[in-house]
């Protein structure tokens, strides 16, 4: 029994020593040393292959020619990121036969690479255009290499192979000049136009398996559909991902909610599958057609776009990119921005009442401090203008101004812009908003701008700005008037305008009564008299005055103006008197 054991052993080891030098054929193509080769992919003739290369590492594919094929054309069309490529021939004395390919149980490659013979690289080329290579075929033991590498990142790229001298006709055919002009720009569109390709052209009107694509973005040029693809796929991918996160936070979803979701989502997926012509509707194109020229329309304003148009093949699947442009639209039509001048008085109108009238201006105080006060007053009857001052972009105050005096404090800010805009007439005064004295304008703004220098805040005002008379004081020569003052001390100027003896029943006051109507409107011989006054305690801050001079029977209409170094002088509301006939 052992003997029998040991002579099987022994049998088994020599059938491994001599099976070893068997296969004669074998061991002439292998050396011991020998390194397999990566596995083979064979580039199919006619047919768009699709790749995806790994960042830093170089993809392989090898072809073999028609003995009778006279030429050749490689086309490889880069996703989104230069590549390079290049085309190598292989060509050997003598070809293999095919029994030592089959003995060897190697892949035809890799046969080929261990027989004696030269390798020549017959194109290269780096970058993300489409780009292709025509040539005459080798002799007929010769096998070809198409190598692409990717630098930058991973990426994808299109490859196609075409045997015969002519066009392949896989890709749409450019034009000599294949660049994207620009028309027209405007503030919200942007005219296009571009050579006819020669597949549309030549196409009868039956034919519609060709198409223009236009697409617009704010970012960059796309170089081909790919690319676009690929970022209008992350776009969609960060909605997803918004979307899932605001699932996330409701721990339980409504069955209603998740129930209709998923029946709009059945169809759509359905019809995805069932039309193979909506291959290009995710591109989002904003021209789509025959026509070689499109008008953008719905941008915004001073924003630069860049456009791109793609020729696509919708039987094959393919398509070409033209040199894409890029234009900027124009910015909106700006007001005019005034500048205001220290302690200018000014006086701004609105005469439209159909538009939405709006102005700027711009003051810069004077004085480390940065301060100063403005000073405004509607004057448009029952108009209303809104105000808003902002520095830098960022809004400071924002108020409605009417017939009452405003004041708005100014600090902080080497400059201010002023923005006012008009608000509307409210229905009761409609009829009175009219101004005669302003020569019938819809709208009116009295405003001021000065520095304050040593101010904290805005001034104070009087408590009532009513004028008072006494009757038992009123005579056939003079009247006193009495109204209140501020405990700062103020220049205060008395004005009298002489209406006759039925002027005040004809109504003669009512042209007199602007409360915009300031001292710079009234003339000199008008004035009465002027004087300071101050008082501390606001409830005693009363002052009088006794005018003179007057005739008896005669109605007159009396102004108080309270004369600041600062701001808008303010009118006090006019009051009319007659004095007495006898005494």
């Amino acid at each position: 029994m052992a003997l029998g054991s040991l002579s099987w052993c022994l049998g088994a080891a020599l059938a491994l020593f001599c099976g070893s030098s068997w296969p004669q054929v074998h061991s002439s193509l292998a050396p011991e040393n020998e390194v397999p080769l990566r596995p083979t992919t064979w580039f199919p003739e006619g047919k768009i292959t699709s790749l995806t290369l790994p960042k830093g590492r170089t993809r392989r594919l090898y072809f073999t020619l028609k003995k009778k094929a006279p030429g050749m054309s490689v086309t490889v069309s880069p996703c989104d990121l230069p590549i390079e490529w290049s085309l190598s021939a292989r060509t050997l004395k003598d070809k293999p036969l095919k029994s030592l390919e089959w003995s060897s149980k190697k892949s035809t490659p890799e046969v080929w690479w261990q027989g004696l013979g030269s390798e020549e690289k017959m194109y290269s080329f780096t970058g993300s255009a489409v780009d292709t290579y025509k040539g005459l075929s080798k002799s007929h033991a010769t096998i070809y290499i198409l190598r692409l590498r990717s630098k930058q990142q991973n990426t994808r790229a299109t490859v196609y192979l075409h045997e015969g001298p002519g066009p392949s006709g896989a890709f749409p055919l450019l034009p000599a000049d294949h660049r994207v002009h620009t028309l027209g720009v405007g503030m919200t569109s942007v005219t296009l136009s571009w050579a006819p390709s020669a597949s549309i052209t030549s196409l009868p009107q039956s034919q519609k398996s060709y198409d223009y694509c236009v697409l617009a973005n704010s970012q960059k040029n796309y170089p081909s559909v790919c690319a676009a693809r690929e970022k209008i796929g992350k776009k969609n991918d960060q909605k997803e991902e918004k979307k899932e996160r605001r699932r996330r936070v409701t721990a339980w979803p409504i069955l209603k909610e998740w129930w209709w979701q998923q029946w709009d989502s059945y169809p759509e997926a359905q019809s995805a599958a069932s039309s193979p012509t909506d291959e290009y509707s995710d591109l989002q194109c904003v021209c789509q057609g025959t026509e070689s020229v499109c008008t953008v329309s719905e941008l915004l304003p001073e924003t630069q776009y860049y456009f791109d148009v793609f020729v696509i093949d919708r039987l094959n699947g393919t398509s070409m990119a033209y040199k894409g442009t890029f234009a900027r639209t124009h910015e909106e039509a700006r007001a005019a921005i005034v500048t205001l001048r220290e302690g200018e008085l000014r006086w701004v109108t609105f005469s439209d009442r159909g538009s939405n009238s709006e102005q700027f201006f711009t003051f810069r105080p004077r004085g480390i401090q940065q301060s100063g006060l403005l000073t405004l007053q509607s004057c448009g009857g029952g108009e209303k203008v809104k105000v808003t001052v902002s520095s830098k972009g960022q809004v400071l105050s924002s108020q409605a101004v009417g017939g009452d005096l405003a004041h708005i404090w100014l600090q902080g800010s080497p400059s201010y812009l002023i923005h006012l805009e008009r608000e509307g007439t409210t229905p009761s005064r409609m009829s009175d908003a009219a101004d005669p004295t302003l020569g019938g304008l819809m709208a009116s703004v009295k405003m001021q701008t000065s520095s304050a220098y040593h101010r904290r805040g805005v001034p104070s005002l009087p408590s009532t700005l009513q004028i008072k008379s006494f009757n038992r004081l009123r005579g056939c020569n003079s009247v006193t008037l009495a109204w209140m003052g501020t405990e700062e001390r103020s220049l205060y100027c008395v004005y009298r305008r002489k209406l006759g003896e039925h002027g005040a029943e004809a109504g003669g006051a009512s042209a007199l009564t602007s409360p915009c109507l300031g001292p710079e409107s009234r003339s000199d011989t008008e004035r009465v008299l002027c004087k300071y006054f101050q008082e501390l305690n606001p409830r005693r801050a009363v002052t009088t005055a006794v005018i003179g001079g007057l005739e008896p029977g005669m109605a007159y209409v009396f102004d108080v103006y309270l004369m600041r170094r600062w701001g808008i002088p303010i009118k006090y509301a006019s009051k009319m008197l007659k004095t007495r006939k006898e005494c």
